[in-house]
Protein backbone atom coordinates (compact mmCIF):
# COMPACT_ATOMS: atom_id res chain seq x y z
CA UNK A 1 0.00 0.00 0.00
CA UNK A 2 2.82 2.37 0.95
CA UNK A 3 4.76 1.29 -2.13
CA UNK A 4 1.85 2.16 -4.41
CA UNK A 5 1.51 5.55 -2.74
CA UNK A 6 5.17 6.30 -3.21
CA UNK A 7 4.99 5.21 -6.85
CA UNK A 8 1.98 7.47 -7.50
CA UNK A 9 3.81 10.34 -5.86
CA UNK A 10 6.94 9.81 -7.97
CA UNK A 11 4.96 9.47 -11.19
CA UNK A 12 3.16 12.73 -10.39
CA UNK A 13 6.45 14.62 -10.23
CA UNK A 14 8.05 16.27 -13.23
CA UNK A 15 11.16 14.72 -14.83
CA UNK A 16 13.35 17.56 -13.55
CA UNK A 17 12.14 17.12 -9.97
CA UNK A 18 12.71 13.39 -10.23
CA UNK A 19 16.22 14.05 -11.46
CA UNK A 20 16.88 16.22 -8.39
CA UNK A 21 15.49 13.55 -6.04
CA UNK A 22 17.49 10.86 -7.84
CA UNK A 23 20.84 12.58 -7.36
CA UNK A 24 19.91 13.46 -3.78
CA UNK A 25 19.10 9.80 -3.12
CA UNK A 26 22.46 8.69 -4.50
CA UNK A 27 24.23 11.19 -2.24
CA UNK A 28 22.39 10.07 0.90
CA UNK A 29 22.98 6.36 0.24
CA UNK A 30 26.63 7.06 -0.50
CA UNK A 31 26.93 9.05 2.72
CA UNK A 32 25.55 6.16 4.79
CA UNK A 33 27.92 3.68 3.14
CA UNK A 34 30.94 5.93 3.67
CA UNK A 35 30.04 6.31 7.36
CA UNK A 36 30.42 2.55 7.89
CA UNK A 37 33.60 1.55 9.77
CA UNK A 38 34.49 -0.83 6.91
CA UNK A 39 34.87 2.20 4.62
CA UNK A 40 37.74 3.67 6.66
CA UNK A 41 41.36 2.57 6.90
CA UNK A 42 42.28 3.41 10.49
CA UNK A 43 41.02 6.70 11.88
CA UNK A 44 37.31 7.43 11.96
CA UNK A 45 36.29 10.02 9.37
CA UNK A 46 33.77 12.63 10.48
CA UNK A 47 30.17 12.35 9.30
CA UNK A 48 30.29 15.78 7.65
CA UNK A 49 33.41 14.84 5.70
CA UNK A 50 31.74 11.62 4.52
CA UNK A 51 28.75 13.65 3.35
CA UNK A 52 31.07 16.07 1.57
CA UNK A 53 32.85 13.21 -0.24
CA UNK A 54 29.54 11.60 -1.23
CA UNK A 55 28.16 14.85 -2.66
CA UNK A 56 31.44 15.54 -4.44
CA UNK A 57 31.46 12.03 -5.95
CA UNK A 58 27.86 12.03 -7.22
CA UNK A 59 28.26 15.56 -8.55
CA UNK A 60 31.51 14.39 -10.22
CA UNK A 61 33.35 17.35 -8.69
CA UNK A 62 36.43 15.97 -6.97
CA UNK A 63 36.79 18.48 -4.14
CA UNK A 64 37.79 16.59 -0.99
CA UNK A 65 38.08 17.44 2.69
CA UNK A 66 39.92 14.17 3.37
CA UNK A 67 42.22 12.32 0.98
CA UNK A 68 40.68 9.43 -0.94
CA UNK A 69 43.46 7.11 0.23
CA UNK A 70 42.20 7.52 3.82
CA UNK A 71 39.31 5.29 2.82
CA UNK A 72 39.63 1.51 2.63
CA UNK A 73 39.31 -0.40 -0.64
CA UNK A 74 35.60 -0.80 0.13
CA UNK A 75 35.27 2.95 0.69
CA UNK A 76 37.12 3.68 -2.54
CA UNK A 77 34.79 1.30 -4.40
CA UNK A 78 31.81 3.19 -2.96
CA UNK A 79 33.32 6.50 -4.08
CA UNK A 80 34.04 5.40 -7.64
CA UNK A 81 30.60 3.74 -7.87
CA UNK A 82 29.02 7.06 -6.90
CA UNK A 83 31.18 8.79 -9.51
CA UNK A 84 29.98 6.31 -12.15
CA UNK A 85 26.35 6.79 -11.19
CA UNK A 86 26.71 10.55 -11.17
CA UNK A 87 28.56 10.55 -14.48
CA UNK A 88 26.29 8.23 -16.44
CA UNK A 89 23.14 9.79 -15.05
CA UNK A 90 20.12 9.10 -12.95
CA UNK A 91 17.91 6.20 -14.10
CA UNK A 92 20.11 5.45 -17.12
CA UNK A 93 21.46 2.17 -15.74
CA UNK A 94 17.98 1.12 -14.63
CA UNK A 95 16.57 1.97 -18.04
CA UNK A 96 19.37 0.02 -19.70
CA UNK A 97 18.50 -3.07 -17.65
CA UNK A 98 14.87 -2.80 -18.74
CA UNK A 99 15.87 -2.43 -22.39
CA UNK A 100 18.31 -5.33 -22.22
CA UNK A 101 15.41 -7.56 -21.13
CA UNK A 102 13.51 -6.66 -24.29
CA UNK A 103 10.99 -4.36 -22.64
CA UNK A 104 10.04 -0.88 -23.79
CA UNK A 105 10.60 2.21 -21.67
CA UNK A 106 7.57 3.81 -20.07
CA UNK A 107 6.73 7.45 -20.75
CA UNK A 108 7.80 8.05 -17.17
CA UNK A 109 11.40 6.87 -17.74
CA UNK A 110 11.57 8.50 -21.16
CA UNK A 111 10.73 11.86 -19.57
CA UNK A 112 13.31 11.51 -16.82
CA UNK A 113 16.03 10.35 -19.22
CA UNK A 114 15.25 13.26 -21.53
CA UNK A 115 15.65 15.66 -18.62
CA UNK A 116 18.96 14.13 -17.53
CA UNK A 117 20.51 14.12 -21.01
CA UNK A 118 18.79 17.23 -22.41
CA UNK A 119 18.36 15.48 -25.74
CA UNK A 120 17.66 17.54 -28.86
CA UNK A 121 15.08 16.51 -31.41
CA UNK A 122 15.91 13.44 -33.48
CA UNK A 123 17.45 11.29 -30.75
CA UNK A 124 15.54 8.16 -29.67
CA UNK A 125 16.00 7.73 -25.95
CA UNK A 126 16.08 3.90 -26.01
CA UNK A 127 18.85 3.70 -28.61
CA UNK A 128 20.62 6.60 -26.96
CA UNK A 129 20.75 4.87 -23.56
CA UNK A 130 22.17 1.71 -25.11
CA UNK A 131 24.82 3.82 -26.82
CA UNK A 132 25.62 5.64 -23.56
CA UNK A 133 26.27 2.45 -21.61
CA UNK A 134 28.20 0.82 -24.47
CA UNK A 135 30.40 3.87 -25.06
CA UNK A 136 30.99 4.32 -21.32
CA UNK A 137 32.10 0.70 -20.86
CA UNK A 138 34.31 0.65 -23.97
CA UNK A 139 35.99 4.00 -23.33
CA UNK A 140 36.64 3.30 -19.64
CA UNK A 141 37.95 -0.18 -20.41
CA UNK A 142 40.37 1.11 -23.05
CA UNK A 143 41.42 3.91 -20.71
CA UNK A 144 42.08 1.48 -17.87
CA UNK A 145 44.16 -0.77 -20.12
CA UNK A 146 46.30 2.14 -21.31
CA UNK A 147 46.74 3.51 -17.77
CA UNK A 148 47.75 0.08 -16.46
CA UNK A 149 50.86 -0.06 -18.65
CA UNK A 150 51.72 3.56 -17.78
CA UNK A 151 51.34 3.06 -14.02
CA UNK A 152 53.18 -0.25 -14.09
CA UNK A 153 56.13 1.27 -15.95
CA UNK A 154 56.25 4.06 -13.37
CA UNK A 155 56.30 1.61 -10.45
CA UNK A 156 52.91 2.60 -9.04
CA UNK A 157 51.51 0.25 -6.38
CA UNK A 158 48.31 -1.64 -7.27
CA UNK A 159 48.44 -0.57 -10.93
CA UNK A 160 45.26 -2.48 -11.85
CA UNK A 161 43.07 -0.79 -9.25
CA UNK A 162 44.67 2.60 -9.89
CA UNK A 163 44.01 2.23 -13.61
CA UNK A 164 40.36 1.31 -13.19
CA UNK A 165 39.74 4.04 -10.60
CA UNK A 166 41.38 6.84 -12.58
CA UNK A 167 39.87 5.77 -15.89
CA UNK A 168 36.34 6.02 -14.48
CA UNK A 169 37.16 9.23 -12.65
CA UNK A 170 38.63 10.85 -15.78
CA UNK A 171 35.83 9.83 -18.14
CA UNK A 172 33.19 11.02 -15.67
CA UNK A 173 35.23 14.24 -15.23
CA UNK A 174 35.22 13.65 -11.48
CA UNK A 175 38.83 14.41 -10.57
CA UNK A 176 38.99 11.89 -7.72
CA UNK A 177 42.43 10.32 -7.47
CA UNK A 178 44.37 7.89 -5.31
CA UNK A 179 47.51 10.03 -5.27
CA UNK A 180 47.77 12.83 -2.66
CA UNK A 181 49.27 15.22 -5.21
CA UNK A 182 46.80 14.43 -8.01
CA UNK A 183 48.97 13.92 -11.14
CA UNK A 184 51.74 16.37 -10.23
CA UNK A 185 54.31 13.57 -10.13
CA UNK A 186 53.37 12.78 -13.75
CA UNK A 187 53.60 16.36 -15.03
CA UNK A 188 56.17 15.44 -17.66
CA UNK A 189 54.74 12.02 -18.54
CA UNK A 190 53.48 12.55 -22.09
CA UNK A 191 51.43 9.37 -22.41
CA UNK A 192 49.65 9.71 -19.08
CA UNK A 193 48.69 13.28 -19.96
CA UNK A 194 47.40 12.09 -23.34
CA UNK A 195 45.31 9.22 -21.94
CA UNK A 196 43.79 11.25 -19.09
CA UNK A 197 43.18 14.13 -21.51
CA UNK A 198 41.41 11.93 -24.07
CA UNK A 199 39.23 10.32 -21.39
CA UNK A 200 38.29 13.70 -19.94
CA UNK A 201 37.56 15.35 -23.29
CA UNK A 202 35.49 12.37 -24.41
CA UNK A 203 33.36 12.59 -21.27
CA UNK A 204 33.10 16.38 -21.32
CA UNK A 205 32.08 16.68 -24.96
CA UNK A 206 29.09 14.60 -24.10
CA UNK A 207 27.18 11.52 -25.03
CA UNK A 208 25.30 13.36 -27.75
CA UNK A 209 28.54 14.12 -29.60
CA UNK A 210 29.82 10.54 -29.14
CA UNK A 211 26.66 9.03 -30.61
CA UNK A 212 26.51 11.70 -33.31
CA UNK A 213 30.12 11.12 -34.43
CA UNK A 214 29.62 7.35 -34.34
CA UNK A 215 26.54 7.61 -36.55
CA UNK A 216 28.56 9.75 -38.96
CA UNK A 217 31.48 7.30 -39.04
CA UNK A 218 29.16 4.35 -39.65
CA UNK A 219 27.42 6.19 -42.48
CA UNK A 220 24.02 6.42 -40.82
CA UNK A 221 24.00 10.22 -41.24
CA UNK A 222 25.69 12.45 -43.79
CA UNK A 223 26.99 15.02 -41.30
CA UNK A 224 27.03 15.64 -37.57
CA UNK A 225 24.46 17.92 -36.02
CA UNK A 226 24.86 21.66 -35.57
CA UNK A 227 25.07 21.15 -31.79
CA UNK A 228 27.98 18.72 -32.15
CA UNK A 229 29.81 21.14 -34.44
CA UNK A 230 29.51 23.89 -31.82
CA UNK A 231 30.68 21.61 -29.01
CA UNK A 232 33.74 20.33 -30.88
CA UNK A 233 34.76 23.76 -32.16
CA UNK A 234 34.32 25.53 -28.81
CA UNK A 235 36.19 22.80 -26.93
CA UNK A 236 39.20 23.19 -29.22
CA UNK A 237 39.11 26.99 -29.06
CA UNK A 238 38.90 27.08 -25.25
CA UNK A 239 41.72 24.58 -24.68
CA UNK A 240 44.02 26.27 -27.20
CA UNK A 241 43.27 29.74 -25.81
CA UNK A 242 43.90 28.66 -22.22
CA UNK A 243 47.12 26.91 -23.22
CA UNK A 244 48.53 29.96 -25.00
CA UNK A 245 47.64 32.31 -22.13
CA UNK A 246 49.24 30.05 -19.51
CA UNK A 247 52.37 29.65 -21.61
CA UNK A 248 52.71 33.41 -21.99
CA UNK A 249 51.74 34.65 -18.52
CA UNK A 250 52.44 31.97 -15.90
CA UNK A 251 55.97 32.23 -14.32
CA UNK A 252 55.86 28.65 -12.97
CA UNK A 253 55.37 27.34 -16.51
CA UNK A 254 58.14 29.54 -17.92
CA UNK A 255 60.68 27.94 -15.55
CA UNK A 256 59.99 24.50 -17.06
CA UNK A 257 61.47 23.09 -20.21
CA UNK A 258 59.50 24.05 -23.36
CA UNK A 259 58.16 20.51 -23.76
CA UNK A 260 57.06 20.13 -20.15
CA UNK A 261 55.65 23.66 -20.06
CA UNK A 262 53.50 22.92 -23.10
CA UNK A 263 52.25 19.62 -21.65
CA UNK A 264 51.38 21.25 -18.32
CA UNK A 265 49.61 24.20 -19.97
CA UNK A 266 47.55 21.98 -22.25
CA UNK A 267 46.62 19.65 -19.40
CA UNK A 268 45.64 22.42 -17.00
CA UNK A 269 43.52 24.18 -19.63
CA UNK A 270 41.90 20.87 -20.50
CA UNK A 271 41.22 19.95 -16.88
CA UNK A 272 39.50 23.31 -16.23
CA UNK A 273 37.42 23.31 -19.42
CA UNK A 274 36.32 19.68 -19.11
CA UNK A 275 35.80 20.21 -15.34
CA UNK A 276 37.73 17.00 -14.62
CA UNK A 277 39.72 18.73 -11.88
CA UNK A 278 43.06 16.93 -12.01
CA UNK A 279 46.23 19.00 -11.83
CA UNK A 280 49.87 18.51 -12.79
CA UNK A 281 51.04 21.73 -11.15
CA UNK A 282 50.15 22.99 -7.63
CA UNK A 283 47.19 25.35 -8.08
CA UNK A 284 48.20 27.45 -5.08
CA UNK A 285 51.51 28.21 -6.82
CA UNK A 286 49.81 29.90 -9.78
CA UNK A 287 49.62 33.68 -10.00
CA UNK A 288 46.25 35.44 -9.84
CA UNK A 289 46.06 36.01 -13.59
CA UNK A 290 46.43 32.26 -14.21
CA UNK A 291 43.71 31.52 -11.67
CA UNK A 292 41.41 33.90 -13.56
CA UNK A 293 42.10 32.00 -16.78
CA UNK A 294 41.14 28.75 -15.08
CA UNK A 295 38.06 30.36 -13.51
CA UNK A 296 36.89 31.53 -16.94
CA UNK A 297 37.30 28.02 -18.37
CA UNK A 298 35.58 26.46 -15.35
CA UNK A 299 32.58 28.78 -15.64
CA UNK A 300 32.07 27.96 -19.33
CA UNK A 301 32.65 24.29 -18.61
CA UNK A 302 31.77 21.25 -20.67
CA UNK A 303 28.89 20.48 -23.01
CA UNK A 304 25.21 19.47 -22.72
CA UNK A 305 24.70 15.79 -21.92
CA UNK A 306 28.37 15.48 -21.01
CA UNK A 307 29.68 14.50 -17.60
CA UNK A 308 31.07 17.96 -16.81
CA UNK A 309 29.55 21.11 -15.35
CA UNK A 310 29.58 24.83 -16.09
CA UNK A 311 27.16 26.98 -18.07
CA UNK A 312 27.95 24.74 -21.09
CA UNK A 313 29.65 25.65 -24.34
CA UNK A 314 26.35 25.87 -26.23
CA UNK A 315 24.93 28.51 -23.88
CA UNK A 316 28.17 30.47 -24.07
CA UNK A 317 28.12 30.28 -27.86
CA UNK A 318 24.51 31.48 -28.01
CA UNK A 319 25.29 34.48 -25.81
CA UNK A 320 28.40 35.35 -27.85
CA UNK A 321 26.36 35.13 -31.05
CA UNK A 322 23.68 37.36 -29.52
CA UNK A 323 26.23 40.01 -28.52
CA UNK A 324 27.86 39.89 -31.94
CA UNK A 325 24.56 40.24 -33.80
CA UNK A 326 23.49 43.09 -31.50
CA UNK A 327 26.70 45.02 -32.16
CA UNK A 328 26.28 44.50 -35.89
CA UNK A 329 22.55 45.31 -35.62
CA UNK A 330 21.60 42.12 -37.45
CA UNK A 331 17.95 41.12 -37.48
CA UNK A 332 18.76 37.46 -36.81
CA UNK A 333 21.22 35.79 -34.48
CA UNK A 334 23.43 33.34 -36.35
CA UNK A 335 26.41 31.13 -35.60
CA UNK A 336 28.33 29.19 -38.26
CA UNK A 337 25.71 30.36 -40.73
CA UNK A 338 22.83 28.84 -38.76
CA UNK A 339 20.02 30.87 -37.23
CA UNK A 340 19.60 30.40 -33.48
CA UNK A 341 15.90 30.29 -32.48
CA UNK A 342 14.72 33.01 -30.10
CA UNK A 343 13.58 30.55 -27.45
CA UNK A 344 17.07 29.03 -27.40
CA UNK A 345 18.55 32.47 -26.89
CA UNK A 346 16.16 33.15 -24.02
CA UNK A 347 17.04 29.88 -22.31
CA UNK A 348 20.76 30.52 -22.83
CA UNK A 349 20.51 33.99 -21.29
CA UNK A 350 18.49 32.70 -18.33
CA UNK A 351 20.98 29.88 -17.89
CA UNK A 352 23.96 32.25 -17.84
CA UNK A 353 22.28 34.75 -15.52
CA UNK A 354 21.14 31.98 -13.16
CA UNK A 355 24.62 30.49 -13.09
CA UNK A 356 26.31 33.83 -12.37
CA UNK A 357 23.75 34.61 -9.66
CA UNK A 358 24.46 31.32 -7.84
CA UNK A 359 28.20 31.89 -8.31
CA UNK A 360 28.02 35.32 -6.67
CA UNK A 361 25.78 33.97 -3.92
CA UNK A 362 28.31 31.22 -3.24
CA UNK A 363 31.22 33.64 -3.00
CA UNK A 364 29.20 35.88 -0.69
CA UNK A 365 28.14 32.98 1.55
CA UNK A 366 31.67 31.61 1.87
CA UNK A 367 33.02 35.12 2.51
CA UNK A 368 30.68 35.32 5.51
CA UNK A 369 31.76 31.99 6.99
CA UNK A 370 35.44 31.86 5.98
CA UNK A 371 36.66 35.25 7.17
CA UNK A 372 40.31 34.19 7.31
CA UNK A 373 40.44 33.12 3.64
CA UNK A 374 41.39 35.47 0.81
CA UNK A 375 38.79 36.58 -1.72
CA UNK A 376 40.88 35.04 -4.50
CA UNK A 377 40.81 31.61 -2.88
CA UNK A 378 37.09 31.80 -2.08
CA UNK A 379 36.21 32.90 -5.62
CA UNK A 380 38.25 30.06 -7.10
CA UNK A 381 36.76 27.51 -4.67
CA UNK A 382 33.21 28.64 -5.46
CA UNK A 383 33.75 28.52 -9.22
CA UNK A 384 35.27 25.06 -8.88
CA UNK A 385 32.43 23.72 -6.72
CA UNK A 386 29.61 25.15 -8.85
CA UNK A 387 31.34 24.06 -12.05
CA UNK A 388 31.84 20.57 -10.53
CA UNK A 389 35.56 20.90 -11.34
CA UNK A 390 37.49 19.92 -8.22
CA UNK A 391 40.50 22.22 -8.57
CA UNK A 392 41.42 24.05 -5.39
CA UNK A 393 44.06 26.37 -4.02
CA UNK A 394 44.19 24.10 -0.97
CA UNK A 395 41.50 25.56 1.31
CA UNK A 396 38.86 22.81 0.99
CA UNK A 397 39.95 20.79 4.01
CA UNK A 398 40.23 23.92 6.16
CA UNK A 399 36.68 25.13 5.55
CA UNK A 400 34.39 25.51 8.54
CA UNK A 401 31.47 23.12 8.99
CA UNK A 402 29.07 25.70 7.58
CA UNK A 403 31.50 26.40 4.74
CA UNK A 404 31.56 22.70 3.86
CA UNK A 405 27.74 22.59 3.79
CA UNK A 406 27.64 25.65 1.52
CA UNK A 407 30.16 23.99 -0.79
CA UNK A 408 28.04 20.81 -0.80
CA UNK A 409 25.04 22.87 -1.90
CA UNK A 410 27.10 24.49 -4.66
CA UNK A 411 28.27 21.10 -5.93
CA UNK A 412 24.72 19.72 -5.84
CA UNK A 413 23.27 22.69 -7.72
CA UNK A 414 26.19 22.55 -10.14
CA UNK A 415 25.48 18.89 -10.95
CA UNK A 416 21.78 19.52 -11.54
CA UNK A 417 22.41 22.86 -13.24
CA UNK A 418 21.21 26.17 -11.75
CA UNK A 419 18.53 26.58 -14.42
CA UNK A 420 17.19 23.03 -14.03
CA UNK A 421 17.33 23.37 -10.24
CA UNK A 422 15.33 26.60 -10.41
CA UNK A 423 12.79 24.99 -12.73
CA UNK A 424 12.42 22.10 -10.28
CA UNK A 425 11.54 24.61 -7.55
CA UNK A 426 9.06 26.79 -9.45
CA UNK A 427 7.87 24.55 -12.28
CA UNK A 428 4.15 24.47 -12.99
CA UNK A 429 2.64 21.12 -14.03
CA UNK A 430 1.16 22.39 -17.29
CA UNK A 431 4.57 23.54 -18.49
CA UNK A 432 6.63 20.51 -17.49
CA UNK A 433 7.35 18.87 -20.80
CA UNK A 434 8.22 21.94 -22.86
CA UNK A 435 10.48 23.56 -20.26
CA UNK A 436 12.35 20.34 -19.61
CA UNK A 437 13.41 19.94 -23.22
CA UNK A 438 14.39 23.61 -23.49
CA UNK A 439 17.21 23.02 -21.02
CA UNK A 440 19.35 21.61 -23.84
CA UNK A 441 20.94 25.00 -24.45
Amino acid sequence: MIGNGVRRFLVSLSPVKLMVLGYLGYMLVGWLLLCLPISHRQEHIKYLDNLFISVSAVSTTGLVTVATNQYSVFGQIVIIALVQLGGVGYMTLGSFVILSRGRDLSDFRVGVSGAVFSLPAGFRIDKFIRSVVAFTFIVELLGAMALYFIFKSCGVEQPIWCSIFHSISAFCTAGFGLFPDSFERFAGNFWLNVVIGLLSITGAMGFIVLVDVWRRLTGKIEQITFTSKIIIRMSIILIVTGTILLLITEPAVKTMSPEKGLIVSVFQSMTAMTTVGFDTIPINSLRTSSLLILIFLMIIGASPSGTGGGIKSTSFTAVVALVKSSLRQDREVRFLGKRIPNYRLRVAMVNVVSYLFVLLWGVFALALTETTKSFKDLFFETASALGTVGLSTGITSTLSSLGKLITCMLMFVGRIGPLAFAIALVERPVEKEKETHDIAV
